[in-house]
This record gives C-alpha cells, sequence and structure tokens, in this order.
C-alpha cells in the first residue's frame, strides 16, 4: 500500500513526512490554481521537499495528441520518479499508449468506471486513479473500484489503483478494504485519521495517573 498526499502544498508534505511513511504526491489543475501559486513554483517547491524515492505526479494540461504526449515527456523530465497523469479519454488513451512504448511513466486519471481503467492498463498505464467519491454519485464508487482489482488480478495485468477524490474517512478505509494499492488523499483527510479524539483523551488519563502517583510527567527519575 502507497499513501500519497494530494495537495500543492509542500509544507503539508514536509510535515506528514516526517510523521508518517508517505510515497509521493499528486496533484491536478484545480489543486494547483487553488493554491495561488504558480505551476512553476508548485514544481520547484516539490521538487525540494521530496525525497529521491518519493514519487511526484502532475496533470497534463493539453487535449491534443500531440500537446498532450510533449507535456508527458517534459513531466517526466523533472525529477526521478516523476509521473505524468493522462485522463482517460479517447485522445489520453491513445497518447497513454505512445508514452508507455517511450518507456515514460504514466498515470491514467478522471477515471468514473472499473472499464475505463481496465483499458488505460490495457494500454500500459502505471497507476489508475478512479474517482471515487465522484463515482458514488453514479453508482456504486466501492464496489467499482472491487471489480478493478479483481480484473487486475484475473487478466494479470501489472497496473495499480491510486484510488483519489476522497471527502472522508471512510471512503479511504474502504479502498484499502478492497485492496487498492495506493490512495492519494488530501492532507487534512490523513490528519483526521491520525488525530483520533480517543487517543488523546488515553494519553491525558495516562499522564495525570502517572503525575498523581509518582509527582513527575516522565517515565525515569532524572
Amino acid at each position: 500500500m502507497e499513501l500519497f498526499l494530494d495537495t500543492a502544498d509542500a509544507q503539508a508534505v514536509k510535515e506528514l513526512s516526517e510523521t508518517l511513511t508517505i510515497a509521493g504526491v499528486t496533484t491536478n489543475p484545480t489543486i494547483i490554481t487553488r493554491s495561488g501559486k504558480t505551476l512553476e513554483r508548485v514544481i520547484d517547491e516539490m521538487c525540494k521537499t521530496l525525497a529521491p524515492n518519493q514519487k511526484s505526479f502532475f496533470q497534463v494540461i493539453a487535449t491534443d495528441f500531440d500537446g498532450i504526449l510533449e507535456e508527458t515527456r517534459r513531466i517526466c523530465a523533472l525529477r526521478e520518479n516523476a509521473y505524468a497523469k493522462i485522463p482517460v479519454t479517447p485522445v489520453g488513451l491513445k497518447a497513454i499508449k505512445a508514452a508507455k512504448a517511450e518507456g515514460l511513466n504514466v498515470l491514467a486519471t478522471a477515471i468514473y468506471s472499473a472499464d475505463q481503467a481496465f483499458l488505460a492498463a490495457m494500454n500500459g498505464a502505471d497507476y489508475l486513479a478512479p474517482y471515487v467519491n465522484r463515482m458514488c454519485n453514479y453508482g456504486d464508487g466501492v464496489g467499482q473500484v472491487a471489480d478493478l482489482v479483481n480484473m487486475l488480478a484475473t487478466n494479470g495485468l501489472p497496473s495499480k489503483i491510486c484510488a483519489a477524490s476522497f471527502k472522508n474517512t471512510e471512503q479511504v478505509h474502504d479502498m484499502i478494504c478492497v485492496g487498492a494499492q495506493s490512495v492519494t488523499v488530501a492532507p487534512d483527510i490523513v490528519w483526521t485519521m491520525v488525530k483520533h479524539p480517543g487517543t488523546g483523551i488515553a494519553v491525558e488519563e495516562f499522564s495525570a495517573a502517572w503525575e498523581n502517583s509518582f509527582g513527575r510527567n516522565t517515565m525515569f527519575k532524572d
């Protein structure tokens, strides 16, 4: 299981990487525009923040075949472990096939069905990003991803699922349970997964009992 952060905030990546095992960062045009930063600034900050083994994913903007392929080449040349995100339009699927023929790293994105994802996997996409929350608006999004897990395994396709588009921790939980190989989650949702209120209450109780009995808040005497 790989945990990616879906963000343009390099500081959030730094803080969570110190706390958890973070496999890398995904972004998309909406995330970058909402950050108020230029693409160049986001790329620079992420490249300085990410460790060499952490992956980075940037999405193409072009919608024509030649444009998608050129942007894919430029994204993959940014750093080691860089991946281009290509939407699974008919042109995008064609570009995914061509990009993999060149040995480029690709994540197929904007996926709304298991069938779309499977076709991208057949074209060689390294990662498949089903939009879980949005898929739930059209039917059983979790079930579609579960189907995709089985479809890939049955046909021996090596593409990894990188489930995306989450509104709550329960959706992330469901993806882990059905066997998605990775998830990309906004930092605030990740922190919600970490900071269960019950844990804080339990620690406060332990500390109070210890200090009342021994008059200190450390395990050993100085």
